[in-house]
């Protein structure tokens, strides 16, 4: 186990270059199932995440090779179409598997997903759509969920909520079925467009994506040698910036797609910080530190302002000048980690989905506990801006989202090491 060892006070100035996105290259890797090839994906994050899932693809039979950034999946010879009990159980993005590995194979038993408990997160939506194609669902027995298909047969699926998870899901289900499959009140997010551009590349007919409606055409047989680069992690790019914005620093971030943080960058432009964008992939950031509250922030679906940049933002805001109100409509637990970064001094009320945040001119050090990924992320966000030495426990959650963050972070003036315990 290991903790993060953090003295805060520091300035963070100087300039970062943003890694490939996890929620992008977990789904994309799911769809490398479909192809009874070698597929190359370049710009991978090395997350703990990531190497759960190409242990998952492993255990299926399929031939891995990574080098840094660059991972080839042989998916040609699948041996196996049930997903280890152990490591479908360590995050919830291996829920994704199912729907290629049911194209694929016909077949699929996956343990129940786990994960991050932010709160309720049910796959309802994806069982469903898949039914509605014609897969049977035999239950949770023990935990397993078991889906067979003799045949997938496209269909229009309306989803109850843009699900991002449902659409990558239905996306790769259809990907192999037959006929037209029509995903309407789709997720808009990045991920999915990138999701897309690589099945295109598999040679799936598939648009719509960044739309609410997705349409793809299916075919049986993909065989292809795709060289796909995975887009970067724009909540990386964010937690970063607000990082910086906290501690009054000056931040050139690279390799960053302007539009995919526009609602984060937004926020931080009300709060007080001056934002210039080169080229549509440099942002570069100034604080003051003398920043100012938000009256109200609201997460929801892209474009809006993501959940997973929740925890991060109402960390900067604990040291905004005044009182700013952040309403969470995706995940009902997500702000159990409020109680730590009130260990730090924040003044923070939180009732129900609804959290107030009054700003304080100080926070002082404190023993945190990060108890999920972003929550994690804010901790270090705050630990960075207070007075004194703080340790955060509970590190695996952070690694799952962010890679050598205290490397990162110590190349741009933090003083941050881990320990191990």
């Amino acid at each position: 186990m290991s903790n993060l060892v953090i003295t805060g006070g520091s300035r963070l100035c100087g300039i970062i270059e943003v890694p490939g996105a996890k929620n992008a290259v977990l789904p994309v890797l799911a769809a490398t199932l479909l192809n009874k090839g070698t597929s190359i994906l370049e710009n991978c994050p090395e997350l703990d995440d990531v190497t759960t899932m190409l242990e998952i693809l492993g255990a299926l039979g399929c031939g891995i090779r990574r080098e840094g950034s660059r991972i080839e999946v042989d998916a040609s010879r699948l041996t196996a179409s049930s997903i280890p009990e152990a490591l479908a159980r360590k995050m919830r993005s291996s829920i994704i598997i199912l729907g290629a590995l049911l194209a694929r194979c016909g077949e699929v038993h996956v343990s129940y997903p786990g994960g991050c408990e932010i709160g309720l997160r049910p796959i309802d939506m994806h069982l469903k759509a898949l039914s509605q194609m014609g897969a049977q669902i035999d239950g949770i027995n023990d935990g397993i969920l078991c889906c067979r298909a003799e045949k997938l047969t496209g269909c229009e699926i309306l989803l109850d909520y843009p699900s991002v998870g449902a659409t990558e899901n239905i996306m790769l289900a259809a990907s192999m079925a037959e006929g037209e499959t029509i995903i309407r009140n789709a997720a808009k997010e990045p991920e999915i467009d990138d999701l897309q551009a690589f099945l295109r590349k598999l040679g799936v007919q598939v648009s719509g994506a960044g739309t609410g409606v997705i349409r793809i055409q299916g075919t049986r047989e993909i065989k292809a040698e795709p060289v796909h680069r995975i887009i970067p992690d724009r909540i990386v790019a964010g937690t970063y910036l607000a990082a910086a914005a906290a501690t009054g620093g000056s931040l050139v971030v690279t390799g960053v797609i302007y539009d995919h943080i526009g609602s984060v960058l937004y926020c931080l432009k009300r709060c007080g910080c001056r934002i210039k964008n080169y080229s549509g992939n440099v942002i570069a950031l100034e604080s003051n530190g003398n920043l100012t509250a938000l009256d109200l922030v609201r997460t929801s679906p892209y474009p809006g302002f993501p959940t997973d940049m929740q925890p991060q933002m109402v960390a900067l805001l604990s040291k905004c000048r005044g009182t700013s109100v952040v309403v969470e409509t995706v995940f009902e637990n997500r702000f159990r980690y409020t109680e730590q970064l009130m260990k730090l001094g924040a003044d923070i009320s939180v009732q129900g989905r609804t959290a107030i945040i009054r700003g304080v001119d100080k926070l002082k050090a404190a023993q945190l506990e990060a108890r999920d990924l972003r929550g994690g992320a804010a901790l270090v966000i705050g630990a960075l801006a207070a007075e004194g030495t703080s340790s955060i426990s509970g590190v695996n959650y952070i690694d799952r989202g962010y890679e050598r963050m205290e490397k990162v972070l110590s190349s741009i003036g933090a003083d941050i090491k881990r320990v191990e315990t």
